[in-house]
């Protein structure tokens, strides 16, 4: 999600009400202690209580292999007061990867012990620790061993994204394995992998048999999943993405163009609206019509224009009549 779940789209995304929590993209802890300002610029919401705008709380995502850095700098960060610390195990990108991040420590459980355990001490109690991992590096030998590490190291709950990073994305996740990590863990685990659909939220928990799932990049291509899953939740229904829910989707566009320009100089705002878009696109044809209308286009004001003709009102951040 590095480069993509921003506080913008936090903050989009979460002005729909239906989310527990959200986790920032990850700050990466080398050999310094960052300063407070690093943390502020990641995570604005630290300067509303560690919420969004409509009130989620935020937790700051940390990674690294040094545990004594990571614990001094879980310590500086805690004075801003995080709604949480997250602990990065599970980004497969090479670049981080090489640079000893993410899910390259898969392959050893007692480092990963030593970071969760080194940040658990160096933070107040009532601050939680959480860590996500997936299942392995090349295979999945070494995934009870390191969920347990995990949660012996201190972690109050762990998020598996239920690939190896050797899987990258590509479909199916091995949901089978969840089911065998939480019944070894004595911890809350949070599933996480390939959840696209209200279908998907459902399999993954009669699958893995967790009360609690964790959205990714089905809950960017589909802004409203999460609403779907909670109105699933209370009465039963099985809603799918319609024509009203395209005009809620217009309402989140305009919010997410209005502070993205807010945000990023008019060179850098038409690509995060595309990106964005073109995640969408597997939900929504409206989308696709709408990023086929703006993909050549490079101006902010032009992109105005095309957004105003879909109905969308990018002067209120609202949906125009």
């Amino acid at each position: 999600m590095e480069g993509l779940a921003d506080d913008v789209l936090r903050d989009v995304l979460t002005s729909t009400g239906a989310y527990d929590w959200c986790v920032t993209e990850f700050v990466r802890v080398t050999g310094t202690v960052l300063p407070h300002g690093s943390y502020m610029r990641m995570s604005p919401e630290l300067k509303l209580g560690s919420r969004t705008p409509t009130g989620t709380a935020t937790r700051i995502q940390l990674l690294g292999s040094d545990p004594e850095m990571m614990a001094r700098n879980a310590a500086h960060l805690a004075k801003l007061g995080p709604a949480g610390i997250d602990i990065n195990f599970g980004c497969p990108a090479p670049l981080v990867n090489r640079h000893r991040g993410g899910a390259a420590l898969l392959g050893e459980p007692e480092l990963l012990h030593a970071i969760v355990s080194a940040v658990r001490m160096a933070v107040p109690l009532e601050i939680p620790v959480s860590a996500k991992m997936r299942l392995g590096i090349d295979d999945t030998s070494r995934a009870l061993e390191c969920a347990c590490a995990l949660a012996e190291g201190g972690a109050e709950s762990l998020v598996v994204h239920a690939r190896t990073r050797q899987d990258g994305y590509k479909p199916p996740a091995r949901w089978e394995w969840l089911a065998r990590i939480r019944d070894t863990l004595q911890i809350p685990l949070i599933a996480n992998g390939e959840v696209w659909t209200l279908d998907d939220y459902i399999g993954i928990r009669a699958i893995c048999g967790c009360e609690d799932v964790m959205l990714g990049r089905g809950a960017v291509a589909d802004p409203l999943l999460a609403t779907r899953i909670r109105t699933w939740l209370k009465s039963g229904a099985r809603p799918n993405p319609a024509q009203a829910d395209w005009d809620d989707i217009c309402s989140l566009i305009a919010r997410f163009w209005l502070l993205v320009n807010r945000k990023l100089p008019a060179q850098h705002t038409p690509g995060r609206l595309k990106q964005w878009l073109g995640l969408m696109r597997r939900n929504y044809p409206q989308a696709e019509a709408l990023y086929r209308a703006l993909r050549e286009m490079r101006s902010a004001v032009a992109i105005d224009g095309v957004l105003h003709a879909h109905g969308i009102d990018v002067a209120s951040g609202r949906v125009a009549a």
